[in-house]
């Protein structure tokens, strides 16, 4: 008992001094490793170097830098030019257009900073041009770029993947329909929203042929997400290949197709994106010790247990889940969440007959909405920046979006249809 309450005294108490949370992670477990009589320090080296040793886990460098790629090589402009031609005239006009667009890029980043930073800075301006309130218009880019997690390929799927033991393929699959979901019920959102505030902004009018126009120019962009995830699907190649693919893919056609990205600028690039890729390792090999102490304190199992004497209904556990989920989202990093709480909560879950790829997939939909929550809410921050934004105002504005994504976050927990079939049906999961 001393040793959890040391524990997660001493990490809770470092969060809140402002120390990083990797080291955080790391220091509370030296501690708690250190009042242990039976363990010694050489547990945490272990931790550390195998919770990142993972072939697995190489598709979150690798996603990382395609989307980094992407980003700055007109992929993602192009992307926007088709969704403004298709959707340009739909109820909400460019704030549909926003939405669609960050589905689009999520399809081939793989994380929400990337997806917030590439549509926010082509459409937070647009927005406001077209009569969108500025903090509006970043909390529903902040919102939407909750969607590079959602939509595979994901790199929060893959660490839930590697934590949780289940198939990365059959994750991604499950992230398809709850991903459009979310979009849909943000496109809802803001056109009840304009609507009701009598501010149509107006679209500018498609010339003949300038959706086959930008479908054209788009082309190369579109066809990504098709050779990535096609040939994860068929079998081709594993997730963590198909990331090889996606830098190789994004890196031609952005270099040597569009000539948008200078090649001077690549190890630049590559360099921005590995110092933000080691942060998370740092934090994932951490939590690899961390979650050994939890283990050994028997604290899934004592949790499990002490949830279940309480009640055995599933709707009611899912729905706790759902509260603490939300909660810790508001300001732990998701992938730490992501890799402390499965084994904490994943057991419960198994017990209670729920899919461990559903749950997989509602608990980073939860913690995504963590994503633009304050007091962490990384997109926000991102948005605020972008979009040259007061922080306290935009995250005034994000309340009702994330009203609006909890409503499609119940349908999700408590429909697992909706996770499960496409990778019953295309895989055969669970067979």
């Amino acid at each position: 008992m001393m040793t959890t309450v040391i524990l997660f005294a001493s990490f809770f108490l470092l969060l809140l001094i402002g120390v990083p949370i990797g080291i955080a992670l790391g220091a509370a477990s030296l501690l708690a490793i250190a009042y242990i009589p039976f363990l010694n320090f050489d547990m945490y080296a272990l931790g550390l170097v195998s919770g990142i040793d993972s072939f697995t886990l190489i598709a979150v460098v690798l996603f990382t830098l395609a989307g980094s790629l992407m980003a700055q090589g007109g992929i993602s402009r192009r992307l926007i030019a088709v969704a403004d031609r298709a959707f340009g005239r739909a109820p909400g006009d460019l704030g549909t257009v926003t939405i669609m667009s960050c589905l689009f890029f999520a399809a081939i980043s793989g994380t929400g900073s990337a997806t917030v930073a590439a549509i926010g800075l082509a459409l937070i301006p647009a927005l406001v041009e077209r009569g969108y309130d500025r903090a509006y218009a970043g909390a529903m880019v902040a919102s939407a770029g909750g969607l590079g997690v959602m939509i595979p390929p994901s790199v929060v799927m893959i660490v839930y993947a590697v934590a949780a033991g289940v198939s990365v393929t059959a994750l991604f699959m499950a992230g398809v329909v709850p991903g459009i979901v979310i979009a849909l019920t943000l496109i809802v959102y803001n056109i009840l929203h304009r609507r009701r505030a009598r501010h149509e902004g107006q679209a500018e009018p498609a010339k003949r042929g300038s959706l086959l126009v930008a479908l054209n120019e788009a082309k190369l962009a579109l066809a990504m997400p098709l050779v990535v995830l096609g040939g994860i699907y068929s079998g081709v190649v594993t997730p963590t290949e198909s990331s090889a693919v996606a830098v190789v893919y994004a890196l031609i056609v952005s270099c040597f197709v569009y000539r948008e990205l200078p090649l001077r600028t690549v190890p630049k690039i590559m360099l921005e994106s590995a110092l933000l890729v080691s942060a998370v390792l740092v934090i994932i090999g951490a939590s690899v010790a961390f979650g050994r102490i939890i283990a050994l304190e028997k604290i899934p199992s004592e949790l499990a247990q002490f949830v279940l004497s309480l009640t055995d209904s599933k709707y009611l556990v899912l729905l706790a889940a759902l509260v603490l989920l939300l909660i810790v989202g508001t300001f732990l990093e998701t992938l730490a969440a992501i890799v402390i709480l499965t084994p904490v909560l994943l057991p419960i879950m198994l017990q209670l007959g729920v899919d461990p790829v559903h749950f997989g997939i509602v608990m980073i939909v939860a913690l995504a909405i963590g994503f633009v929550t304050p007091p962490l809410g990384a997109n926000l921050f991102m948005a605020a920046q972008v979009g040259g934004i007061p922080f306290d105002k935009i995250a005034r504005r994000i309340l009702p979006w994330v009203a609006a994504m909890f409503v499609a976050l119940l349908i999700i927990t408590y429909v697992p249809w909706l996770s499960l079939v496409l990778p019953e049906n295309l895989l055969g999961y669970g067979r």
